[in-house]
């Protein structure tokens, strides 16, 4: 696998989640180190999954325009990579040989099959390792 990093929408929401400040800071660290790399991607699942966190879940939503807003910039910032068949396919085998929850599987399967060595993610394992994927949280410090 390649440096390519793969970010989950838990980043992306904590950087708009005032009431975990540390967890905000973070994120917001590791979103201005993603973007100077270059080196990182997003997915359709990322965008839609972070635009209902910062809607409907966190404690203070953004109103839809923001979110919009927000996401139209993550799209221009970072390669958006597609949902099709074989990753549905792949997540399915992620369930099954990994207990990963689905959408957890639908990460790492888009990640695999994307040659994308290191997910960004406080949903996995710290710094597990499964079929050439890496899994990192980089939350861990700030809890």
């Amino acid at each position: 696998m390649t440096d390519k990093i793969f970010i989950d929408t838990n980043i992306l929401v904590y950087a708009y989640d005032s009431t975990e400040p540390n967890k905000q800071e973070t994120a917001l660290n590791v979103i201005d180190n993603l973007v100077t790399a270059g080196n990182a991607f997003i997915s359709t699942q990322v965008l839609s999954e972070f635009f209902v966190a910062v809607t409907k879940i966190i404690p203070v939503p953004l109103n839809l325009e923001q979110a919009e807003q927000r996401i139209n910039n993550f799209c221009q910032i970072w390669p958006v990579l597609q949902i099709n068949e074989i990753i549905v396919l792949e997540a399915v085998r992620g369930v099954k040989n990994h207990s990963f929850s689905y959408w957890d599987a639908l990460i790492w399967g888009t990640a695999r099959l994307n040659q994308i060595g290191l997910i960004l993610s406080e949903d996995f394992s710290h710094d597990g390792f499964v079929e050439g994927v890496r899994f990192h949280n980089p939350f861990i410090k700030a809890i």
